[in-house]
């Protein structure tokens, strides 16, 4: 359903895609779900999409954070010196994808194939190059996507936002994550908030470099993100669901909840935390 630039991290709409278009219809609607109801989504896509979602135009700036190397290489182009366009870069009105490991083609004027690119044409091959890429070519798919999301999110409200506003309520920010908030409002559940146990974990927590707190939260929550509200406003739970024992702490996603059992150390606790956070794997969009 998408690709994902291995650079940039983020996914768009895949061209080649035989996916359904109620596959598409059905994330929207997810995406919209998750803006009603405050949820926090780790899908990585780029603003362009949400400026796409609000009618707002999207251009090389948009290409440019998703796929940053083509994104210079047409940059390249344009800002190219010579006179000898057409003999060093070699191009034609064409946009070639990859599909199923193939790479397809695609002429980005009728019969592309046989007009060359120059320095007078470079300006428009790389306009409609970028018009390929975020529009043209994922039209099909981008239609049911937005009806999805309309279904949901549709009305006078949503136009209210900007595209950055709207991104910072799906994937929440990449802020720096604010620990002491998030253990005030944390709840128990066969615990104290006094024990030993829960003040191991909280130093554990805390004390973990940036890269493992965010590895830490998205193993109970899902994300590794800060809600656009702040950790004051998560729901966050932990739960004691046994004795003293071998197995490893569990995590309900749905719920922003940890189970643990009542490790009888700060350093098992630590050990089976970590194991758990290191090999868990959650699930995502393909």
């Amino acid at each position: 359903m998408f690709t994902c630039d291995e650079d940039s991290g983020l996914i768009w709409f895949n061209p080649a895609s035989f996916e359904s278009s109620d596959q598409y219809y059905l994330v929207g609607v997810i995406i919209g779900l998750a803006i009603y109801n405050s949820t926090i989504l780790d899908i990585r896509l780029p603003l362009a999409c949400y400026k796409k979602l609000l009618g707002v135009s999207v251009g090389m700036s948009d290409l440019a954070q998703f796929r940053p190397i083509f994104a210079n290489s047409l940059r390249q182009l344009v800002e190219y010196k010579g006179n000898d366009v057409e003999d060093v870069f070699g191009l034609d009105f064409v946009a070639h994808y990859e599909a199923f490991g193939e790479i397809q083609s695609h002429p980005l004027v009728p019969d592309g194939e046989n007009k060359p690119v120059t320095r007078r044409t470079r300006r428009e091959y790389v306009e409609r190059y970028i018009d390929f890429i975020l529009n043209t070519s994922i039209k099909d798919q981008f239609v049911e996507f937005k009806r999805g999301f309309d279904e949901v999110c549709d009305g006078a409200t949503i136009k209210l936002f900007r595209p950055e506003e709207i991104e910072l309520v799906v994937r929440g920010s990449a802020e720096s994550l604010q620990l002491d908030e998030l253990r005030a409002v944390t709840v128990y559940d066969g615990f104290r908030p006094d024990e030993q146990i829960i003040n191991d974990f909280w130093s554990i927590f805390m004390s973990a470099d940036p890269a493992m707190q965010r590895r830490i939260l998205f193993f109970i929550t899902g994300s590794d993100r800060v809600p656009a509200t702040g950790m004051s406003n998560m729901v966050f739970k932990i739960t004691c669901i046994g004795s003293d024992c071998e197995r490893y702490p569990q995590a309900h996603t749905c719920f922003n909840q940890l189970c643990l059992y009542r490790y009888r150390s700060r350093q098992k606790l630590y050990d089976k935390l970590i194991t758990a956070v290191m090999e868990s794997e959650g699930y995502g969009l393909k």
